[in-house]
């Protein structure tokens, strides 16, 4: 698998992560009969909180993703961000649905912020190679 798959691979699964988010979403707006924003509701809040902490961080790792590949970093670095962006982002929600401070949360953060701050350094490297 080339690395331009391989960014294809995992921004198709976050894609695909943020829709099922946002299905999350609309079916706690049904629920909880809740048109905009989160209605004074708890539950609300935690679903619209968990795709909006993913649409702050997913689009910033698709674009890191295809940078990465674009610049001939190595498919396997490539599914590294990859995949520890997908489970961080993954793992984040169920933290976030717990009301104290917990290892999900915790874990889906730092599996956020790793891939990140790793795919920054291999870009910036690359486009000095």
């Amino acid at each position: 698998m080339t690395a331009l798959e391989a960014a294809g691979l995992w921004s198709g699964l976050l894609i695909l992560l943020m829709v099922a988010l946002s299905v999350r979403v609309m079916m706690g707006r049904w629920k909880h009969r809740v048109s905009l924003g989160d209605g004074g509701s708890e539950p609300m809040t935690v679903l619209s909180r968990s795709f909006g902490n993913a649409a702050e961080y997913v689009p910033i790792g698709l674009a890191a993703l295809i940078l990465m590949a674009l610049l001939g970093v190595s498919s396997g670095w490539v599914h590294a961000v990859g995949g520890g962006l997908l489970v961080g982002r993954g793992l984040h929600p169920f933290g976030l649905a717990m009301k104290a401070p917990n290892w999900a949360r915790a874990a889906g953060m730092l599996l956020t912020w790793i891939p990140l701050i790793f795919a920054a350094g291999l870009i910036v490297g690359a486009a000095f190679a």
